[in-house]
C-alpha cells in the first residue's frame, strides 16, 4: 500500500476530502510509494509552475517525482484551475479531481505522455483506473468543441523529475 499525505492550502469550496484524494492517488501508485497530494490556490500553482517549468501561469496539476523504487513524489493540484476546467468540460468537480490526481500519480510512477504512443498508454490506464472507481472516460468527448462561449483552453500540466522539493510559501 502507498503512503499518501494530503495538504489543503486552498479554501475553495468543492475540494474533495482527504480520504477521497488518498484513495484516488493510491489507485494509481505502486505498493510502497510515498506521495503528498497538495491542493493549492492559483498563486501557489503559478509560482511553482514558473519556478520549476518556466511557465508563468497556474496549471491544473504538477508532479514532482523524486525517483526511487518505490517512487516518492509531490502531486500539486490547483483548485481554481480544476474548478474552471470541470465547468468548461461539463464534468463533475469530483470526476475532474479524480482524473488529475490519478494523472499526477501516474507521472509519479514514471509514466509520461511525451510521444503519441506514451500518451495513448497513459490515457488508457487513466481511463481503466477511473472506471474501477466509477468514473467515466475523461477523454470520451475529446473531439467535441468546448462547452460554452469563450471556454478557456486547458493549460498544460507537467511533471518535474528529480528536482529539489519546492519550498513552502511564506
Amino acid at each position: 500500500m502507498a503512503t499518501i499525505a494530503v495538504q489543503r492550502a486552498s479554501r475553495l469550496p468543492g475540494i474533495p476530502s482527504a480520504s477521497r484524494l488518498r484513495a484516488w492517488a493510491a489507485a494509481a501508485l505502486p505498493a510502497g510509494a510515498c506521495a503528498t497530494v497538495r491542493v493549492v490556490n492559483g498563486a501557489e500553482a503559478r509560482r511553482l509552475n514558473r519556478g520549476y517549468r518556466g511557465r508563468d501561469y497556474a496549471t491544473n496539476v504538477l508532479t514532482f517525482a523524486y525517483g526511487g523504487t518505490p517512487p516518492a513524489a509531490d502531486i500539486v493540484l490547483c483548485a481554481p484551475v480544476l474548478a474552471r476546467e470541470a465547468r468548461a468540460q461539463g464534468k463533475t468537480l469530483a470526476a475532474h479531481y479524480a482524473h488529475l490526481t490519478i494523472h499526477g500519480a501516474l507521472h509519479a510512477a514514471g509514466m509520461d505522455h511525451d510521444t503519441p504512443r506514451d500518451a495513448a498508454a497513459m490515457e488508457a490506464l487513466e481511463t481503466r483506473i477511473l472506471g474501477t472507481l466509477g468514473f467515466a472516460d475523461p477523454y470520451e468527448d475529446r473531439a467535441a468543441p468546448p462547452r460554452g462561449r469563450g471556454a478557456p483552453a486547458a493549460p498544460a500540466h507537467g511533471r518535474t523529475a528529480a528536482r529539489p522539493r519546492p519550498t513552502e510559501p511564506a
